[in-house]
């Protein structure tokens, strides 16, 4: 393996009390509102060894999701890199971009509790020649039954997202990743 460096919410639960923990939400109707949410996030990153405005060239698209991540990526709605664009991953819509950055966040559905998940996926600058990909996501995860099942959740989430990294890393360095195995 090269040498990587894969830091994930390291001090958060110290510094910035990162999960909260409440008891689990039911909804009295089939409203999206959650009464009580418990707001969580991922803070992830990755250092890699090219300049970020290269890094964003090679994996910063918003349908570029279906390639580091091993989907399937459309755009539905609007042109993709504007406000307003929905990709076909979690009906996900782009709320907001930088030069070298974007946020999503995915609808309420009817009949589910809404947990607001967004995500943001930016390369950062560390030298000129070297940048880090940084991933946050925020969600509500009051609905979850317990602590063992943030626990579960969190760790999914985490397992998901560094595999993902760490192929946006691959990918900006020049590398190719294996084909997907068949659906």
């Amino acid at each position: 393996m090269r040498n990587q460096v894969i830091r994930i919410g390291a001090g958060c639960a110290v510094a910035l009390g990162c999960a909260v923990t409440v008891a689990a939400q039911t909804p009295a109707s089939s409203s999206v509102v959650v009464a009580s949410p418990t707001y969580t996030f991922l803070p992830m990153e990755i250092d890699v060894d090219r300049p970020a405005v290269e890094v964003w060239a090679r994996v910063g698209g918003y349908c570029d999701i279906g390639e580091w991540f091993g989907l399937e990526c459309e755009i539905t709605s609007g042109a993709g890199d504007e406000f307003g664009s929905v990709r076909s991953v979690g009906n996900e819509i782009l709320v907001g971009k930088t030069e070298l950055s974007y946020t999503y966040t995915q609808a309420p559905r009817e009949g589910r509790p809404y947990n607001l998940y967004h995500g943001t996926l930016e390369a950062r600058p560390v030298t000129e020649t070297t940048s880090k990909l940084v991933y946050t996501l925020v969600f509500d995860n009051s609905m979850l039954t317990d602590d063992a099942a943030r626990d579960a959740d969190r760790a999914r989430r985490l397992g998901a997202f560094t595999r993902a990294l760490e192929n946006m890393k691959t990918l900006a360095e020049g590398g190719t990743l294996p084909p997907r195995a068949p659906r």
